[in-house]
C-alpha cells in the first residue's frame, strides 16, 4: 500500500500534532498552508519552521483573493470587526463567532484535495501503479470539542465531504478509489492533544495559535485562552512561552 497525505498546516498546535500523527502513520506527506488574506502571517512563518523540522515538503499557496469573498470575518477584515477577548466557555459556546470564515474549511479541502488527486492520478496513470494500492488522505486538525463553534469543525461535516470528493473526482468515478478526510483529534480536548502531540514530539514551541499578530501571544483572545486551559489541564507548561512556572513534563 503506498500512502499519499496532505497536512493542511497552519502553523497551530492542533495541525502541529496531527502532521505528527500522520508522519507516524507512515504517509509520505506535504504540508498544505494557505495564505488567505488573514490577519497576520505569524502562522505562515510558524509552518515553514515546523515543516522544516518535520522535514515535510511544504507548499504556501497565495489565495489572498478569498478575503474579498469571505469578508465577513474579523480574521479577513480586522479593521470592520473585533477580535472577542477574555470570553468564559458558556460565551465561547453559545453561538458560532465573528473568527469563523466563511466556508474556509470547505474551500481548503477542495484545493487540498485536487493537490492529493493529482498526485493519484500521477501514480495510476503515469508510474503504472494499481488503484487498489494507493491510500490517498486529506489530515486536517479540525476539533469539536473546545468550544470553537465552528460548523465546519464537526463530524458530520466530515463526513459528508469525504463523499462529495468520491463522487466529484476522477479518482472516485474512474478509479474508486477514496480521497479520505482523516480528522483524528476531533473528538478530543484541547489537554488531550497537547499530551499527544508530546508523545509524538511535536514541535511545539515553534506554534502559534493567536488570532492576533505581534511578536507575542496577545492571551486574551478565544484561541489563546483555551490553549493556556490546555496547557494548565495537562500540567505541562507551553514550551512556545517559556516563561511558564510549571514544570516540564
Amino acid at each position: 500500500m503506498k500512502k499519499i497525505g496532505i497536512i493542511l498546516l497552519s502553523g497551530g498546535l492542533d495541525s502541529t500534532t496531527v502532521a505528527a500523527y500522520a508522519l507516524k502513520q507512515e504517509y509520505t506527506l506535504t504540508g498544505l498552508t494557505f495564505h488567505y488574506g488573514q490577519k497576520h502571517n505569524c502562522e505562515i512563518r510558524s509552518a515553514r519552521k515546523i515543516a522544516a523540522v518535520l522535514g515535510l515538503r511544504h507548499e504556501v499557496v497565495d489565495i489572498s483573493f478569498y478575503r474579498k469573498l469571505a469578508w465577513y470575518s474579523a480574521l479577513t477584515s480586522s479593521s470592520d470587526f473585533v477580535i472577542p477577548q477574555l470570553r468564559d466557555e458558556a460565551r465561547m459556546s453559545k453561538d458560532i463567532p465573528i473568527t469563523y470564515v466563511p466556508l474556509r474549511n470547505t474551500f481548503f479541502l477542495t484545493l487540498a484535495a485536487a493537490y492529493l488527486e493529482s498526485r493519484a492520478l500521477e501514480l495510476i496513470e503515469k508510474e503504472n501503479a494499481n488503484p487498489a494500492e494507493i491510500k490517498a488522505s486529506i489530515f486536517i486538525a479540525a476539533n469539536a470539542v473546545d468550544y470553537s463553534g465552528y460548523p465546519d469543525c464537526r463530524p458530520e461535516f466530515y463526513e459528508q465531504a469525504a463523499r462529495v470528493l468520491f463522487l466529484g473526482s476522477k479518482l472516485g468515478v474512474q478509479y474508486h478509489n477514496h480521497i479520505n478526510i482523516e480528522t483524528p483529534i476531533i473528538s478530543m480536548t484541547k489537554a488531550e492533544i497537547i499530551k499527544m502531540a508530546l508523545e509524538l514530539k511535536s514541535p511545539l514551541k515553534y506554534t502559534w495559535s493567536c488570532y492576533e499578530g505581534g511578536r507575542t501571544p496577545c492571551g486574551k483572545c478565544d484561541s489563546c485562552i483555551l490553549r493556556a486551559r490546555g496547557f494548565l489541564e495537562a500540567g505541562c507548561p507551553d514550551p512556545a512561552l517559556p516563561r511558564t512556572k510549571l514544570k516540564p513534563c
